[in-house]
């Protein structure tokens, strides 16, 4: 049994399908489907079982998943560490974010970063869920958190402001009741609705912000919404009604481990002061 061995089976383990645990890990579903046969066919056991729902773990299975969980931990500390002792100012950095971080505060500066260190390549992933920086997914995470993972390092650069968004056709046409748009997984009225549209009804509800912001560009209604992202739209308007200070931040964060890797300091760095500068101007 091998580390590469093991990553099939995690994935599998984790994803329950071999079409997930492929996105995954990057291949095709064929290939997962085909080392994991191999895998228990080495070990004269089968550590799956195939359910119309998924893949599920055999008994044997769940006694060798802490074993390999295990060995995940120590092969991604040693990648880590040797990562870490690099001092060069140039090779691959990843960098991760979501969209819409990355399409209003970061593509915009990249070419910024590429001109200061134009021997690091960089690889932007887009992600709508935390990428995972102790196991290398990405070197540097841009993310909006009140309060990141003691793991990691960096330091909040932009504090988040919100304001309330229409277009000026709705505005202009809405005279009287509004219609409103919040968050998916608002079970009740946020306090600004309840506050300044009691007695209006929500239109429509959405799972991530650049929806949102579609949803109010086509005149549909008003929402709460950051203002780095709707002040850039010139077609929406920001209401006269103030809102509570947010306690969310965007963050530039890597791993402590490293914290002494030359492109991922100088990119830390870059980008904490290029949007604290920003906030500021």
């Amino acid at each position: 049994m091998n580390w590469d061995d093991l990553r099939y089976f995690l994935a599998l383990a984790r994803q329950g399908t071999v079409s997930g645990a492929g996105r995954d890990l990057k291949v095709r579903h064929t290939t997962v489907a085909r080392r994991i046969a191999i895998l228990e066919e080495s070990l004269s056991s089968k550590l799956f079982d195939r359910t119309p729902n998924g893949y599920v773990l055999t008994q044997v299975g769940e006694n060798l998943m802490p074993h390999a969980c295990e060995i995940e931990e120590r092969v991604n500390n040693a990648d880590r560490e040797v990562f870490g002792m690099d001092t060069r100012l140039s090779g691959t950095l990843k960098i991760a974010s979501s969209y819409d971080l990355f399409t209003r505060l970061i593509t915009p500066n990249i070419k910024a970063f590429i001109d200061k260190y134009p021997d690091i390549q960089i690889e932007l992933v887009s992600s709508t869920s935390l990428i995972d920086l102790g196991s290398r997914e990405a070197d540097i995470a841009i993310r909006i958190s009140p309060k990141p993972p003691e793991h990691l390092i960096g330091q909040p650069v932009v504090t988040l402001s919100h304001g309330l968004y229409g277009t000026q056709k709705y505005l202009q046409k809405k005279i009287g009741e509004q219609q409103l748009i919040t968050w998916l997984h608002q079970g009740t009225k946020p306090e600004w609705a309840i506050e300044y549209f009691p007695e209006n009804k929500i239109i429509a509800k959405v799972s991530d912000v650049v929806t949102m912001m579609e949803l109010v560009k086509n005149h549909i209604g008003i929402a709460r919404l950051p203002c780095y992202v709707a002040d850039a739209e010139p077609t929406l308007r920001r209401l006269d009604l103030p809102l509570p200070s947010s306690k969310w931040s965007v963050w530039v964060l890597s791993h402590r481990d490293l914290r002494d890797t030359a492109r991922v300091r100088a990119c830390r760095e870059f980008w904490s002061s290029l949007l604290s500068n920003k906030e500021s101007s």
